[in-house]
């Protein structure tokens, strides 16, 4: 699971050349309930910011620090996702790294998993808007998550007992056919493990932490 990521600075997505609000802005580290910048099937070309957490249009906007994973196993049944997977409603979530916890030094470590290259990628992910909500929850993501025993990398964080879990990353050429995967028999393919060999993790401690 992932519960803490770093986007990419906003010159970062000007430079790729999406369109985005004037005025956006948003964390260097996003937590649950913390926006952050994402892409939608509906609108592929512009950054939106949405609330990390997804949050249905008949839940709490405090449902949002529940629901900022879905295991890609149950997706299409969870109550909490199963609509926006059915109607196609993909997210791309750029990030510079995101976090995990590592135990082997006997005790909880925070580790950056980033691209070797240090360049920025994208995560797969789930969005909703709710249309009468004028918070931080109007618009919402989850990210998708995967089994990951076995991984070089994400088998290694959490504890020993817990169960091991990963993020979807995509291919820096399959973002934009993720977005337009309408069918769900068409994602299957998109879920999967990353390449462990192009990514590496390191101990980074919290901003402000000694």
């Amino acid at each position: 699971m992932c519960a803490n990521f770093q986007p990419p600075p906003l010159e970062t997505l000007l430079a790729w050349g999406f369109d985005i609000a004037e005025g956006a802005q948003y964390k260097s580290e996003v937590y649950p309930g913390q926006v952050a910048p994402i892409l939608t099937s509906s609108d592929p070309n512009r950054i939106h910011l949405a609330c990390f957490g997804l949050v249905p249009h008949w839940a709490q906007p405090k449902l949002a620090r529940m629901t900022y994973n879905a295991r890609s196993e149950t997706v299409s049944s969870k109550p909490s996702f199963r609509s926006a997977w059915r109607n196609g409603q993909l997210a791309a979530i750029p990030v510079q790294c995101f976090y995990e916890p590592n135990y082997e030094t006997g005790k909880a470590v925070r580790h950056a998993i980033k691209r070797k290259d240090g360049q920025p990628f994208w995560l797969a992910g789930l969005w909703e808007r709710r249309m009468d909500d004028p918070g931080p929850t109007r618009m919402s993501f989850t990210l998708l998550t995967l089994a990951a025993a076995g991984h070089p990398i994400m088998a290694r964080m959490h504890g020993p007992e817990d169960e091991k879990r990963s993020v979807v990353v995509l291919g820096d050429d399959t973002r934009s056919d993720w977005l337009r995967a309408q069918r769900a028999t068409d994602r299957q393919g998109f879920i999967e493990l990353f390449d462990g060999s192009e990514f590496v993790d390191e101990a980074a401690a919290r901003a402000g932490s000694p």
